[in-house]
């Protein structure tokens, strides 16, 4: 199974990028992290929908799409790592992960996932989900292994 990673804005040389790096190079799935941006000084809503036709743009066709969103569901890293496993045994070629901007989800990109999820009731920094997120990609695959990386 392919991963890909569409968000919005460039994750420049910081802390969040460095823990991005750390756990992408350590998952086994071929893993492609996709930054959108657009270019036109939008604001608002304009800014929101613009940035929504952007993220399922560049999602593969035909994949499985999570989105991550604080009204999302709280689910566990091995609810997390099933849902993952499930749909690899079920043949699925593509997950495409979407992570908004500071404006959140247009209700279009809602509307086309299979999945919204929340990391949580806090509101994180969109550039600090990535590397949460790829983390968590990393525990579900150990998850699924067997490994005992993941501690219940």
């Amino acid at each position: 199974m392919r991963i890909t990673i569409v968000a919005v804005g460039r994750l420049r040389a910081s802390p969040e990028k460095m823990l991005v790096d750390h756990f992408a190079k350590r998952i086994t799935w071929p893993l492609d992290i996709r930054e959108v941006e657009e270019k036109k000084n939008l604001t608002g809503d304009t800014l929101k929908r613009r940035e929504g036709e952007l993220l399922v743009a560049h999602c593969p066709a035909g994949s499985q799409i999570i989105a991550l969103d604080e009204r999302g569901k709280e689910i566990s890293s091995r609810a997390f790592a099933k849902r993952v496993s499930d749909w690899q045994d079920d043949g699925v070629s593509d997950l495409c992960v979407v992570i908004g901007g500071a404006n959140g989800l247009d209700e279009t990109v809602r509307q086309r996932v299979n999945m919204t999820i929340s990391f949580g009731r806090l509101t994180w920094p969109h550039m600090l989900v990535r590397g949460m997120l790829v983390e968590q990609l990393y525990r579900a695959q150990q998850i699924i292994a067997g490994h005992p990386y993941h501690r219940d």
